[in-house]
């Protein structure tokens, strides 16, 4: 797999794991909708290098990033967080989390899963970029404005118009692997 080319952002091993098994592939499944979102937030202002690095850690802190269970996140919990030095320590982030986790069990309720809402803005298929250089990759979209701004209205938080491009991206409601990248094929293939 070393000699397959792929995106530019590809730097280490652990991008090529993220990148050649994780990024841009369509989830549907809520549990990792949710763990990708909270790690989107997580990652403002920071590479996804650091994430990467801390993925295993964030998992084990925040409970497997299950909503029921943060959601009842308390002032105890949240300074247990505050002293991990395995993950971000970053109040407004932890209290984020904590709000989107209701705010994602209030739209399963609504909407059946957060699948079903979350992806209806594409109509349930991916889009299906062809960028040839990662400069014309843009760092947000119309689109991850709007859903920014849904999201926002019902009191998420840290999912800016970028934090949800960069969700989009990594859940793969668009494919932003570079044409030239092993995986770009491979993630049009998988959506047909």
């Amino acid at each position: 797999m070393a000699d397959l080319h792929r995106c530019a952002w590809v730097k280490n091993e652990r991008d090529i794991f993220y990148h050649d098994t994780k990024w841009g592939f369509p989830i549907h499944e809520d549990a990792t909708l949710f763990s990708m979102l909270v790690l989107e937030g997580m990652q403002a202002g920071l590479s996804w290098s650091t994430i990467l690095t801390k993925w295993t850690d964030f998992f084990e802190a925040f409970d497997q990033f299950d909503p029921k269970i943060i959601q009842f996140y308390n002032d105890e919990k949240i300074e247990s967080l505050m002293q991990n030095e395995k993950i971000i320590r970053n109040r407004l982030k932890i209290k984020a989390a904590i709000s989107n986790a209701q705010q994602f069990l209030t739209i399963q309720k609504e909407y059946g899963s957060f699948n079903d809402f979350l992806w209806r803005y594409v109509d349930f298929q991916p889009i299906q970029n062809n960028f040839e250089q990662m400069s014309q990759i843009p760092a947000s979209t119309p689109l991850s404005e709007q859903i920014s701004k849904d999201l926002k209205k019902r009191g998420f938080k840290f999912i800016g118009p970028t934090i949800i491009y960069a969700y989009m991206q990594s859940i793969g409601m668009v494919n932003d692997h570079l044409i030239s990248c092993f995986r770009h094929q491979e993630c049009q293939i998988k959506t047909k």
